[in-house]
C-alpha cells in the first residue's frame, strides 16, 4: 500500500500576530538557533518576504539568503524582522 502526503508549510498557517508569537515562543523554548531562523524564514513568507525586507530595511535576497538553511543572520537581521513585524523580544525570569 502506497501513502500519500501532502506537503505541509508553516507558513500557510500563520494568519495573525497571536500565531507568530506563539510560534516564536515554542521554538525559543527549545533554544535552537536553526530552528529559530527557519521560524523566522516561515514567518517572512506568511508576511510576504519582499514586504518584510523593505520594512526591515534589508534587500530581499539578502533576507532570504540570511534564512536560508545555509545562511547564518547576524543578531541586528533578527531584530531588524521582528521590528517590522511588529513584535519585540522579552526575556521572562
Amino acid at each position: 500500500m502506497v501513502r500519500r502526503t501532502i506537503p505541509w508549510d508553516a507558513a500557510d498557517t500563520i494568519e495573525t500576530k497571536e500565531d507568530i508569537a506563539a510560534y516564536l515562543d515554542a521554538v525559543l523554548e527549545d533554544g535552537d538557533p536553526d530552528l529559530l531562523k527557519a521560524a523566522l524564514g516561515d514567518i517572512t513568507r506568511s508576511k510576504g518576504m519582499a514586504e518584510i525586507a523593505k520594512a526591515a530595511g534589508l534587500g530581499r535576497t539578502n533576507l532570504y539568503k540570511a534564512l536560508s538553511p545555509d545562511g547564518n543572520p547576524e543578531f541586528a537581521t533578527v531584530a531588524r524582522v521582528l521590528k517590522a513585524l511588529g513584535l519585540r523580544l522579552s526575556v521572562a525570569a
